[in-house]
């Protein structure tokens, strides 16, 4: 597979081992005359994405295992060192271990010319002790990430020096366990039955590996699914195979057994030729149409060209997609739905349901060839550049059967109705991320009205909820009207207009709205006799804050560029729980809390260091920002700004909501009053990642990598943020209150600093076209950002922000 270069079946090998039970893989690729680093870097950057387990890099070449820890999150482990060359190999490695945070494996072998590769207990102890030494003291690395190899031999030859290699290998790992209790003890496990035949090997195998855990054994190299439980071994086997192990001859033989027992030919005896099945569930044990769906379910794409052609050999290509693959991504669906099965793992799920349909469509006729389950106009609204829930519907429909017409983002109504004119698709949806987002359609749907346009309509997004598509936009539109929460969401509201059942979907939609309606005339009366007793009635004044004393000084007034930011500095901000569960929706579901930290180290931070170490390679992300500080002050619930050189000349002004209630909050009250007659300060600044990290995700997208399209879309977006957290630290430094910072970077996140930074289209200040006046400050055209016609900025993976210094800033709804 390697000299073919075929990265997939590769790939698909690893996912076997992972349903064979294996917990680490172990990938070497040393082959001769191929460049292994090369290769590495094409099979780790692989496994990086596809695979949910660590890594062992397994090389004698110290590039080939630097291009895999480059590429590989979380924690590797190097496979290996020894002292064959005296203390070379550990010049060598150990830096790279360092430098990636890597544990490793030490063989115990030395430089001893006769007994380099050690075969005793003691010898191999006093290797292990050796390697300890330079391990922990010459490089300072951890004991605890150092792994044994006390080597195994096989004891299968009849040789009779090689007859007690067994026990000793036992032993070394009792004496390795007892002096290095903190570290690791591995073996390379089958070795111990090279030479016998498949079904003896694997009983001598799991025996073997019962009596090593039992004496200190912490990990094994081997084929997970051919390990046997004691349970599924027979006493005599098990028996059998313990002697052999303890070479139990002459004196030591067994009660019953001659003088001439030879504990090597009783155990070849047990497993004659005709003996010789290995039960194994695997694809080939399934049916067909299992294989079909399991292919589906599984996200593997292994074998699925074999299994469609023998599908095609009973069903139509239509009956296969229908009836087979279909009910697979119904099940993904539902696994999702029930928090079985996370995002990324239900588009891979997507990619294998894509090639299958692939491989079918040139098989079908015209007719057949028309699906007809449906087909659906898909658009992001004008003015909003989000398109990553509109792909995942795009992606969810069309892989359940649907036609997807997706135009794309900034869609204005007359290019959404040109393209459900051109296609009379059965279904229109709308997404949109933004609160602004949610008026274009209203206007939309005015629209449709007018031009007498009743086709179905979905409408999706994070701003819009369904109580407000479901009552208001319900009550505007003439046509049918549904919310679609989620991709599932819009699908099975699709289903329902496929099938007819819109009539099914209403009724559910009118008993949700009377219970509400219920819930809120409950809440009402409630607040009618709370003001009948004269509780609430008033309205309260709002609360004052308390006066700063001296204001901070700022280094300058106007606005400054950075076009150069350490990408380093920029991940370190990352809030990984919010890119983990928000952007690429691995969510805790039922898991519990260890289970889900263990679940998270296995397939998201192993995807988090692969992405790093790519947009360190590569110029993915271009992180620039331009900020500045202006004076200010406040005037009610305006926030005046005044030139940067003339403090006494307005140049800008912003209108804030205030609370109606609680401490009657206003953003202005954060700025000295203008009556003050001293100049409070605020500031700006706007961030980026650049353009070229949608570019890559577009690409992604279109070349149906499904998942790689989440992640990298997701990092983008959480990599802005970070940007945008790392350069607020750096103001409030500039000004004077940075030592208010906690000094754990995921502290601040929960804002445990002095001071707040607001963006607009949130409670505290929600109005989006000041977006216009803050650009006009800043110019942050100067960096690559555009605003939208609804004031978005473009490119997505870009934010802005008020600062505010004030000790008492807090976020609030307004």
């Amino acid at each position: 597979l390697l000299d073919a270069e075929d990265w997939d079946a590769l790939v698909s090998m690893g996912r076997e081992e992972l349903r064979g039970g294996s917990h680490l893989l172990d990938v070497c690729v040393d082959f001769v005359g191929r460049d292994g680093a090369r290769d590495m870097a094409e099979v780790a950057s692989r496994y990086a994405t596809s695979l949910n387990a660590p890594i062992m890099i397994d090389s004698t070449e110290a590039p080939t295992i630097e291009a895999g820890l480059k590429r590989l999150g979380g924690k590797c482990v190097v496979n290996s060192i020894n002292l064959e060359d005296g203390e070379r190999r550990l010049d060598e490695i150990c830096p790279l271990l360092k430098a990636h945070g890597a544990a490793c494996v030490a063989l115990t072998i030395d430089e001893d010319p006769q007994a380099g590769m050690a075969k005793t207990a003691d010898r191999k102890l006093e290797i292990a002790t050796r390697i300890h030494e330079l391990f922990t003291g010459k490089w300072g690395l951890d004991e605890c990430d150092l792994l044994f190899d006390p080597l195994t031999f096989t004891i299968a030859t009849g040789v009779e020096e090689d007859r007690a290699l067994g026990h000793e290998t036992l032993e070394g790992i009792r004496l390795i366990a007892e002096r290095f209790p903190k570290c690791g003890i591995l073996l390379g496990l089958s070795n111990i039955s090279f030479g016998l035949r498949a079904p003896a090997r694997a009983v001598l195998n799991s025996v073997f590996l019962d009596h090593a855990r039992a004496r200190g054994l912490t990990a094994a190299i081997v084929h997970a699914s051919k390990i046997l439980p004691r349970t599924k071994i027979d006493e005599e086997k098990w028996a059998a195979a313990e002697w052999l192990i303890f070479d139990r001859r002459g004196a030591e033989r067994p009660e019953g057994m001659s003088e001439d027992f030879d504990p090597l030919l009783h155990f070849i005896g047990l497993f004659p030729e005709d003996g010789e099945t290995e039960e194994r569930v695997s694809m080939e044990s399934l049916t067909v149409p299992e294989r079909l769906q399991r292919h589906i379910i599984d996200g593997e794409d292994d074998g699925l060209a074999e299994t469609l052609d023998e599908a095609l050999v009973d069903l139509a290509p239509l009956e296969i997609i229908n009836d087979h693959l279909l009910a697979g991504m119904k099940i993904v669906g539902e696994l999702f739905g029930d928090g079985r099965m996370q995002l990324p793992f239900v588009l891979q799920s997507a990619e294998v349901m894509k090639k299958a349909v692939a491989r079918l469509e040139p098989l079908m006729d015209k007719v057949e060839g028309d699906v007809g389950r449906g087909s659906i106009v898909l658009a992001t609204v004008s003015g909003d550049v989000h398109d990553i829930g509109k792909n995942l519907v795009d992606i969810i429909l069309t892989n359940n059967g649907y036609t997807v017409h997706n135009i794309g983002i900034k869609q204005s109504v007359e290019q959404i109705v040109a393209a459900w004119r051109e296609t009379r698709a059965d279904a229109i949806g709308m997404s949109g991320l933004l609160v602004k987002s949610v008026t274009v359609m209203e206007q939309n749907l005015r629209a449709f009205n007018e031009l007498g346009i009743s086709v179905p309509v979905i409408l999706g997004g994070a701003a819009l909820t369904r109580f407000h598509a479901e009552k208001r936009l319900r009550d505007i539109y003439e046509g049918p009207l549904y919310y679609g929460k989620d991709a599932f969401d819009g699908l099975r509201v699709c289903d329902r207009i496929s099938n007819d059942a819109l009539d099914e979907l209403d009724g559910e939609i009118t008993e949700r709205l009377v219970k509400r309606q219920a819930a809120e005339a409950t809440v009402a009366a409630a607040r009618e006799a709370t003001r009948e007793r004269g509780d609430t009635d008033t309205l309260v004044a709002a609360r004052p804050l308390a006066a700063v004393t001296e204001l901070p000084a700022v280094p300058f007034f106007g606005s400054r560029l950075v076009e150069e930011v350490p990408i380093e500095e920029v991940f370190a901000y990352v809030n990984r729980t919010a890119l983990y569960r928000g952007q690429w929706g691995l969510r805790k579901g039922s898991m519990d809390a260890d289970e889900y930290a263990a679940h998270l180290a296995a397939h998201a931070d192993p995807v988090f260091e692969r992405l790093k170490a790519e947009c360190r390679a590569e110029p993915i992300l271009a992180p620039k920002v331009v900020y500045g500080w202006w004076p200010a002050n406040g005037d009610g619930d305006d926030l005046v700004v005044f030139d940067a050189e003339d403090h006494d000349r307005e140049i800008a002004r912003f209108a804030f909501p205030r609370q109606s209630s609680r401490q009657r909050r206003c953003l202005a009250d954060y700025f000295r009053p203008l009556e003050s007659g001293e100049r409070d300060v605020v500031g700006f600044h706007c961030v980026t990642m650049g353009e070229e990290v949608s570019r890559r995700a577009r690409t992604l997208f279109e070349a149906d990598r499904y998942a790689d399209y989440l992640y990298l879309h997701g990092f983008g977006v959480e990599c802005a943020e970070g940007l945008a957290e790392m350069w607020h630290k750096r103001m409030r430094a500039e000004i004077g209150i940075g030592h208010h910072d906690d000094p754990d970077i995921r502290r601040l996140f929960g804002q445990n600093y002095q001071g707040c930074r607001y963006s607009f289209g949130y409670p505290a200040c929600p109005e989006m076209s000041d977006q216009e006046t803050l650009f006009k400050l800043l110019e942050p055209e100067r960096i690559g950002c555009r605003l939208t016609e609804n004031w978005q900025i473009d490119p997505e993976q870009s934010t802005s922000a008020l600062v505010v210094h004030h000790p008492d800033a807090a976020y609030f709804s307004a």
